[in-house]
């Protein structure tokens, strides 16, 4: 339960970012491009209040814990008592310096990979991140027993790898603007429909992920996602011009979008929440905290490699959108969306068969998921 609303805090966030951008592009259509790059300021400035919130959260949070204690103390309980009441850990942990090394180690190859800006920095960066999390990861794991260490890399292994599938890119979007002529009110409108379908689906779907293996759950996410991959793909070869000719206009492109999203949203969190209820009830009570930061450290970095697969992927198959100068108003680059049917349909097959792959791979090796 903890774990479902930690990602419905999440997830809330995204719709209201969401509901946000549906009323601040709404007519952004029919702006010049001068007014529309106003507008996409004008959403960045208001992403300046998250970290805002963050910290007026952490301040609440304080507020409330002294306020109990208050209340504690009036109702005749002794300070040292109430404090142990309201105490979160049952022991206070030894530094742990390894962590605390691997943490600065990462920080360090970050920052001074990014300003130098060497070549290749983004691999480099993936690369060390994950040697240092792996090395963090096996220290950890010393605490548990055989069984539990070997559920928890198995875990871990599936959850990354069904993360770090690649996909399309920008040039899916690109092409949803361009020639589908989906304009950014109605693809902000989608993303408000997902981001509440998602939060539903974390409530709608807690029995499933509650009695369902990780192996099981991410393998039916796989075939969902595949499946509702195809209409996109069936889009570029036409089939919204064919659907609409049959139905009066009604099953447009539009129509599908709003379906296909419909019917995928829901599905978007299911697979991190067991793994994070499993290290809730796995993690020695000392160490949960640790545990979690690393395991969210390492499913993490499973989207950093689905970038860098992504980034691969569109560099075989090659999508462009048309540039034009602004002064002149001549063309720089052409826009060329030829290959990008045969783009989708390599992500479709790799995010089929990566995750496959890895549920073979833990049960050949003899790990199990939980």
């Amino acid at each position: 339960t903890m774990q479902t609303l930690g990602r419905v805090a999440i997830i809330g966030g995204s719709v209201l970012v969401a509901l946000v951008n549906v009323v601040l592009f709404d007519g952004a259509a029919a702006l010049p491009e001068a007014q529309k790059l106003a507008v996409y300021v004008q959403v960045y400035e208001l992403a300046l209040l998250i970290p805002a919130a963050s910290v007026l959260g952490v301040m609440l949070a304080g507020w409330i814990r002294r306020r109990d204690l208050a209340r504690l103390v009036a109702a005749g309980i002794a300070p040292e008592q109430a404090e142990r009441m309201l105490a979160v850990q049952s022991e206070r942990p030894a530094v742990n310096w390894w962590i605390l090394g691997g943490g600065l180690a990462f920080t360090a190859v970050s920052l001074s990979v990014g300003l130098a800006r060497v070549p290749g920095g983004q691999e480099i960066v993936f690369g060390a991140s994950m040697a240092i999390v792996i090395f963090l990861i096996r220290r950890l794991v010393r605490e548990l027993e055989p069984g539990a260490r070997n559920m928890l890399v198995g875990t871990a292994v599936v959850i990354f790898v069904y993360r770090a599938v690649p996909g399309t890119g920008a040039g899916s979007t690109w092409w949803y603007i361009d020639v589908l002529k989906f304009d950014q009110q109605f693809l902000a409108g989608l993303s408000l429909i997902a981001s509440t379908l998602t939060l539903a689906g974390l409530f709608l779907f807690r029995r499933f992920m509650a009695e369902r293996s990780i192996a099981y759950i991410v393998g039916f996410l796989t075939v969902v996602g595949t499946v509702l991959t195809l209409p996109t793909l069936g889009m570029y070869h036409g089939l919204h011009v064919w659907t609409a000719a049959h139905t009066g206009g009604v099953v447009d492109a539009r129509f599908i979008a709003l379906v296909d999203t419909a019917l995928e949203s829901p599905l978007g969190q299911i697979a991190m929440v067991p793994m994070l209820a499993w290290i809730a009830r796995s993690a020695p009570e000392r160490l949960k905290a640790t545990y979690f930061a690393v395991m969210a450290s390492f499913t993490n970095l499973a989207l950093s490699a689905s970038q860098l697969g992504t980034k691969y992927l569109n560099m075989l198959f090659t999508v462009t959108r048309e540039v034009k100068d602004p002064a002149s108003g001549a063309v720089k680059v052409a826009a060329d969306y030829s290959q990008l049917g045969e783009l989708i349909v390599a992500a479709m097959l790799l995010g089929f068969a990566l995750p496959f792959l890895a549920i073979l791979l833990i049960r050949a090796i003899r790990l199990r998921s939980a």
